[in-house]
């Protein structure tokens, strides 16, 4: 059974963000692969950012979701910063029916996601978080 064409995933250093390229669909097929460099970046390399570029990932299924949460959730036991950017109209529309779209930073393209790096009254109030719970 063909697995369709292999994801390409590159590192790549901006300043003090380390950016996460990945290129393809993010299958049950490749995932392993993903969580594997999601772990070994922030745990092993503890990078304090870690922006995840999504623009040229067309597909996500359930397993490929599996391994992003997990990247949050170990990034947010470290104290690191984890988001996605360039997120396709299916992959956001998965993320939206699993409830996770407002669970995760998201940007719509890498110069929005340093962009929400500068110091500025905006992005204080929206990371304070005052625990109201809002709902959308």
């Amino acid at each position: 059974m063909p697995s369709g064409p292999p994801i390409k995933i590159s590192t790549r250093q901006l300043g003090e963000v380390t950016i996460l390229d990945l290129v393809g669909d993010i299958t049950l097929f490749n995932s392993p692969q993903i969580r594997k460099v999601l772990l070994r970046l922030l745990r092993d390399e503890q990078v304090a950012q870690l922006f995840v570029n999504m623009t040229d990932v067309k597909y996500v299924d359930s397993s490929g979701i599996a391994s992003l949460v997990e990247g949050l959730k170990i990034s947010r036991d470290l104290g690191s910063r984890f988001l996605l950017y360039g997120l396709s109209k299916p992959a956001k529309t998965v993320l939206e029916l699993t409830h996770l779209l407002h669970v995760f930073e998201v940007h719509a393209n890498q110069q929005d996601a340093l962009g929400a790096l500068a110091p500025g009254p905006n992005n204080l109030a929206r990371s304070a978080g005052d625990g109201s719970g809002e709902s959308a």
